[in-house]
């Protein structure tokens, strides 16, 4: 509550920050940052306890890390990926009679098409923005990808 006995309108205000997290998982949102002056949150689904980070008032809730065993490592060690840069649908094709965009063992340059991911009825084409060859397709046609997953590998040096 404010001095005046009016309801406060702090963004960061428990309860709103319940409705929040409540929506991201209805609507299946992995991260929302949240500004209100100098004040900034960041939300991550995945995680069971919140982790508070004393910046500008800031708090995270993050999902744990994953190790990698190291044969893996090794194996994709000098390999670029191609993240996703939004959360939405991966679409390997510009339409269901089309090629795919690229192929394992396909040439790519920093403008090279790779897919398209479509979010909120906008269908933006992601270019490769690296040079090298398309070793492996992490990802399958049609399939949600979050901001940040892994889509391509690219061996720069192929």
């Amino acid at each position: 509550m404010s001095k005046g006995g009016k309801p406060s309108q702090n963004v960061f205000d428990i309860e709103r920050l319940r409705t929040i997290i409540e929506l991201m998982e209805e609507h299946e949102l992995s991260e929302v940052d949240l500004q209100q002056g100098d004040e900034k949150i960041k939300l991550n689904r995945g995680a069971a306890a919140p982790a508070v980070v004393h910046h500008a008032a800031a708090a995270a809730i993050s999902s744990p890390a994953t190790a990698v065993p190291a044969s893996e490592t090794d194996k994709h060690a000098g390999t670029v990926t191609i993240n996703a840069p939004m959360v939405g649908t991966f679409y390997a094709k510009a339409t269901p009679e089309s090629p795919p965009f690229v192929k394992v063992g396909q040439r790519v340059s920093e403008d090279t098409i790779v897919c398209i991911v479509e979010a909120m009825k906008v269908f933006n084409e992601i270019p490769a923005e690296c040079s090298g060859t398309i070793t492996e397709i992490l990802v399958v046609d049609q399939q949600a990808v979050d901001f940040g997953k892994p889509m391509f590998r690219v061996d720069p040096n192929a």
